[in-house]
């Protein structure tokens, strides 16, 4: 008895649940990323083998460029912000409300105390601003009192900060040891 053959035909599969699917991670992914702060320098790092990686909070991170130039980011806007009123106090230098507030929300930031009302003014990219350094030299070494407002504004408690040195591989050696 012969067999009966069955016609061929290609299965149908309804594709539109897979698209709308991803269509919705697509989405999410996007309201929910992070993006990478801007950087004020170009710095590329040598290569390490640490297998800690950095913590998240209580970060003081400081950047030195190949220039030499000092850059500091301190998390929370909160302690930037009270760390700023500290340094306009020493300098003399008073802040408004609006600046404040504008330092508060910056990320990575590097410039005499001399134009920082000027750094803050400005509305685009602070990566063309030409006084781009915190002075860390013998005669004006204000990148010591950030530092030490920065370590000040942590006030003793649980909260343990965390130091990174970020330097670039053709930044002298002199600009990145215990001198500055």
């Amino acid at each position: 008895m012969p067999k009966i053959k069955m016609p061929k035909s290609s299965p149908s599969i309804d594709m539109t649940p897979m698209v709308d699917l991803a269509f919705l991670l697509v989405t999410f992914f996007m309201l929910a990323a992070n993006f990478k702060p801007e950087e004020l320098v170009a710095v590329e790092v040598p290569s390490s083998t640490a297998e800690q990686s950095v913590p998240k909070e209580n970060v003081i991170a400081i950047t030195i460029s190949p220039k030499g130039q000092v850059l500091l980011n301190v998390n929370g806007e909160q302690r930037r912000q009270t760390i700023l009123k500290q340094m306009g106090v020493k300098y003399k230098v008073d802040f408004t409300a609006e600046e404040l507030e504008k330092f508060g929300k910056m990320g990575m930031f590097g410039t005499p105390m001399g134009k920082m009302k000027d750094y803050l003014a400005i509305n685009g990219s602070k990566k063309d601003f030409p006084n781009l350094g915190i002075p860390a030299d013998s005669t004006n070494n204000q990148f010591r009192d950030w530092m030490y407002e920065t370590l000040l504004s942590y006030g003793g408690g649980n909260a343990k900060p965390v130091i990174t040195i970020k330097a670039d591989n053709k930044t002298p050696y002199e600009n990145v040891s215990a001198g500055n």
